[in-house]
């Protein structure tokens, strides 16, 4: 059977085409096929159809992008198998279902159409709040986008929610050769509220050294699957989400998960995942269980 791609969403922005680059490195990295999709559906907001003879000014500009994007992946690493194809279809329904059968789904922070201001478009949200496979959404500087930093950070927190995280964070950094941070946040349950912490007592040291404990569980069997990648564990008391954006300064990915109910409905993402997809200065990897 043919491994699946790893998908793509370009619609021409500044963003999707630095997320282009960002997935044939990665198809590179994994062997795998890379599948670029632009989905329009502008017919929606057209008052006439196009006539056989003549296509529309948007069918003309939907085949530019998706031949620019072809010309520049293939100059990116013509060793990459490519495939480009343009879907009629509203962006985020294309995605979804092109997540079903993708080894991962790429996007950039936002598309063309995002207002200004806005920290992450809302396509690129919710492709990695619903999607069927891992969502990357390529973000952040230059240095952490081209992967400069050799080091992957990946938040290891709800005992659901950390298993696929922490597989995608160390397969990933299995191919790249470098390093991984797994990082487990706690809070003493006193001081929830705090923002400051008194020195560390009896009862808060053994809070950190429970933590240790089920970083320490949480990370055995994907260590004995990727036995070659370096692990460092830091543990952290504060909140997972300061702990997580402030380590993806110096990070080439941060990876976190998230859990994916089969009857749940609206955007399946926690604060860890959603705070990370606005603020993270490095590209973000959320990674779905059931």
């Amino acid at each position: 059977m043919e491994q699946p791609p790893l998908v793509v969403g370009v619609d021409g922005s500044t963003g999707s085409m630095q997320a282009l680059d960002w997935a044939v490195d990665a198809a590179t990295r994994h062997g795998v096929r890379l599948r670029m999709v632009y989905a329009s559906r502008w017919e929606r907001y057209e008052s006439r159809l196009p006539s056989d003879d003549e296509p529309s000014p948007e069918v003309v500009a939907e085949e530019r992008v998706i031949a620019v994007a072809a010309l520049r992946a293939q100059g990116r690493n013509p060793a990459v198998a490519v495939e480009a194809d343009v879907l009629p279809e509203e962006p985020l329904n294309a995605l979804l279902e092109e997540s079903r059968h993708a080894v991962a789904l790429v996007t950039g922070p936002s598309g063309r159409g995002t207002l200004t201001g806005l920290l992450l478009g809302s396509v690129s949200l919710s492709a990695a709040a619903r999607a069927h496979c891992p969502v990357v959404v390529v973000r952040g500087g230059g240095a952490n986008v081209r992967g400069e930093y050799g080091r992957i950070v990946v938040g290891v927190g709800d005992p659901e929610e950390a298993p696929a995280a922490l597989r995608f964070a160390l397969r990933e950094a299995a191919a790249r050769g470098c390093g991984v941070e797994a990082v487990r946040a706690w809070r003493h349950p006193a001081h929830q509220s705090a923002d400051h912490y008194p020195l560390p007592t009896g009862d808060a040291i053994e809070h950190e050294e429970l933590a240790g404990r089920e970083l320490v569980e949480a990370l055995r069997e994907p260590q004995r699957e990727f036995p070659d990648v370096t692990v460092h564990r830091t543990v952290y008391e504060g909140h997972a989400r300061k702990a997580l954006v402030d380590a993806s300064a110096t990070a080439d990915l941060l990876v976190v998960g998230s859990v994916r109910r089969r009857r749940g409905f609206g955007l399946q993402l926690g604060r860890v995942s959603h705070t990370a997809l606005h603020h993270a200065e490095c590209p973000v990897a959320v990674a779905p269980q059931e």
